[in-house]
């Protein structure tokens, strides 16, 4: 079975994104497993003894954290040794999905948003999970699952997995959509008609759709619509930076958005 894949870097961002998988392992009836990456050489053994003992603190601490809330998933651990960023894309060729805290990787920052993050949302063979989980926040009255509809190879894959997170997450899915010639006098329906036939494949999720032209970065940064998850194709990667970001900096109204990179 593949596992849902967690990395746990010692940050609270890192232990939020582990609660947030187990889940997601749940529904697929597939093992959590928490990885924390160690550098691949030491000047020391010393050095190496530090370095896995707390790669094995970090991982006690998120077993726990999940154990805690006491919810039926096997736990795995791993603590492999290379650079962070590769050595989770070579785990993605075998999980279901990989799961990182945007808090926690900016100890390995080139971005605001850091390198791990970004590379894994570029790279990774399977579904990756950028999280923002603030659980010190409390649950707002509305908090959608955003997927943009659109006639591209692979869009109802981004989609299915959209519906997929709404029904996990009991949220309501914010559909954006609609050609540009939908638009104006003479829109066809085509959009409405398409909402309609995911309605009735998926009637336990309540879909609303929008009719719009901007993708999902540009209508977050004109809307102030609550977003607790985004979810993107992988040619959309590149917008990742964009749509997480640190909490309070004034260019991501966003910042409690997570984003999941399908593919």
């Amino acid at each position: 079975m593949k596992p849902v894949i967690v990395g746990i870097d010692g940050s609270q961002a890192a232990v939020s994104a582990a609660l947030w998988a187990v889940d997601e392992a749940i529904s697929r009836g597939v093992p959590l497993r928490l990885v924390s990456v160690i550098k691949p050489t030491h000047p020391s053994s010393e050095d190496y003894a530090r370095d896995l003992e707390h790669a094995e603190m970090w991982l006690r601490g998120a077993r726990f954290a999940v154990e805690a809330r006491r919810k039926p998933v096997t736990i795995e651990t791993d603590i492999p040794r290379g650079p962070a960023a590769p050595v989770l894309v070579e785990a993605s060729r075998d999980a279901e999905m990989v799961c990182v805290g945007s808090v926690g990787i900016e100890r390995y920052a080139r971005s605001i948003l850091g390198s791990t993050a970004t590379e894994l949302a570029e790279r990774a063979h399977c579904p990756v999970a950028v999280l923002r989980t603030e659980q010190d926040q409390p649950a707002p009255d509305v908090n959608w699952i955003v997927v943009r509809m659109t006639d591209e190879p692979g869009n109802d894959t981004v989609v299915k997995c959209a519906a997929w997170e709404a029904k996990l997450r009991r949220a309501p899915m914010l559909v954006l959509g609609g050609r540009p010639e939908e638009l104006g006098a003479h829109a066809d329906g085509r959009f409405e008609r398409r909402v309609a036939e995911w309605r009735q494949r998926h009637p336990e999720v309540r879909v609303y759709p929008i009719t719009t032209k901007a993708a999902i970065v540009d209508f977050l940064s004109a809307n102030e619509e609550r977003v607790q998850l985004a979810v993107i194709g992988a040619a959309e990667a590149g917008d990742l930076i964009r749509l997480v970001g640190p909490t309070g900096h004034p260019l991501f109204h966003h910042s409690e958005c997570s984003v999941l990179v399908v593919r």
